[in-house]
């Protein structure tokens, strides 16, 4: 039953993202292009998914837990450090050269476009980097 529920949410995000025009790497570029020809609609998608989010954070709190497990698992961690300040500026430069984010390029697979598969498999490669970087990293700072 979870991963029906889960299932469902993706196709909703994925319609969500189909019928606002996301999955349009051009639409979203315009949006970052304010001196040229911006189009503010991204701001408008994403106002309106903090409106939905926000009434399903309300709901959702008054559970004591929620439908299928038996507690929430909220992050804890309130440290601003450079692995947030860096994995968030790599996610927003490439954001802005590609017109894609995770999110939407999955969904933008169902167009056929080369492109998407490209920046998909650039995430994968990234992620897969990561995980074999990291933990020499964690060794070398290790006393």
């Amino acid at each position: 039953m979870k991963l029906i529920f889960a299932l469902i949410a993706g196709l909703v995000f994925g319609m969500g993202i189909a019928l606002s025009g996301m999955m349009d790497p051009a639409k979203v570029l315009n949006f970052f292009d304010v001196a040229g020809s911006w189009d503010p609609s991204l701001a408008f998608v994403m106002g309106g998914a903090l409106v939905v989010a926000g009434i399903g954070y309300r709901l959702v709190w008054r559970r004591n837990a929620p439908l299928f497990a038996g507690r929430f698992q909220v992050p804890t961690g309130t440290e601003i450090d450079m692995k947030l300040v860096g994995g968030s500026a790599l996610f927003g430069i490439g954001w802005g050269i590609a017109g894609f984010c995770p999110g939407a390029a999955i969904p933008a697979l169902g167009t056929g476009r080369w492109e998407v598969v490209l920046f998909l498999a650039a995430v994968i490669v990234g992620f897969w980097l990561r995980r074999i970087i990291a933990p020499q990293r964690q060794q070398r700072v290790a006393p």
